[in-house]
């Protein structure tokens, strides 16, 4: 039996893993090989690896975890999780892996207006984080898709950055179509808008239902509830990265230096867990101590 099961092989498991590992706790992780940001050629806003591409950050923190004996990592896909009297049961890839305590960190899955040419451009021309994202699009036209409050102040935040802020409305546009120096938005009527970028807001979902199979209490924005220190409702599940979102927070906030840092969280927590359950159990606000 594992001490941890960390599921997911982004940033926020590959650090789950890494602190795990660093206190000489047997740990395996397992990664689908399947990410959020795979359209992303370059990760933007990580000071030390602004520009790098994300396949290459994970790549690199592989080989830091290759360093520490106690920590295994597996390509597989975890098919269920059961929970056990003193842990969990693991189907993957038809092999049961047993563990103490579970980090999930499966993060969240994008669901995207029907435009069409909006899923080609996606994670390119085509974003949903100016942090990330908008620098990029400077001194040129940059468009936005959706309306409400938080586009509103979208565009506040886009202003310093484009040369306009062309917001189009959900029936706005017919299509989208990649240029060799940006995006020409299709609306039903009129001439295609030259834009350097687009940004929307999409839709999102628990990229895998282990969090519902465990019962863990889920946000309305449908991210997993858990505290600053990345604990949820369940004492012996973990949650980190774009998967799971603080309730003081107003959204989620889902980065590769958030997710890095939540996933320190939630690996320290299961640490201070496996030292000591019963003491540790006490401090969560979502369980009652016995």
């Amino acid at each position: 039996m594992y001490d941890a099961l960390v599921i997911g092989g982004g940033p926020a498991g590959l650090q789950a893993a890494l602190t795990l590992g660093r206190m000489h706790r047997t740990v395996l992780l397992i990664d689908s090989g399947q990410y959020r940001n795979d359209p992303v050629a370059h990760a933007h806003n990580f000071v030390t690896h602004d520009g790098r591409a994300p396949a290459e950050l994970r790549r690199l923190a592989r080989e830091d975890l290759e360093h520490y004996a106690t920590v295994e990592m597996r390509e597989g896909t975890v098919e269920r999780v059961r929970e056990t009297g003193d842990g969990f049961v693991a189907e993957t890839d038809g092999e049961p892996v047993e563990a103490r305590t579970l980090v999930l960190a499966t993060g969240m899955r994008d669901e995207l207006p029907d435009v069409p040419g909006l899923a080609d451009a996606w994670g390119a021309e085509v974003a949903n984080c100016p942090f990330c994202h908008g620098h990029e699009f400077a001194d040129r036209p940059i468009g936005l898709l959706g309306d409400g409050p938080s586009i509103g102040e979208l565009e506040s935040m886009l202003a310093p950055i484009g040369s306009e802020v062309i917001t189009f409305g959900r029936d706005d546009l017919t299509k989208v179509e990649r240029t060799d120096d940006g995006l020409l938005a299709h609306r039903p009527d009129g001439d295609p808008v030259e834009l350097a970028g687009l940004f929307l807001h999409p839709s999102t979902s628990q990229a895998a239902p282990f969090a519902e199979d465990l019962g863990l209490d889920i946000l309305s924005s449908g991210c997993v509830r858990v505290d600053a220190l990345c604990r949820t409702s369940h004492p012996r599940v973990f949650a980190a990265g774009d998967l799971a979102h603080v309730e003081e927070l107003p959204v989620p906030m889902p980065s590769i230096l958030a997710a890095l840092a939540a996933g320190q969280a939630a690996g320290a927590s299961a640490v201070r867990f496996l030292a000591n359950p019963k003491s540790e159990n006490e401090g969560n606000p979502f369980t009652d101590a016995d």
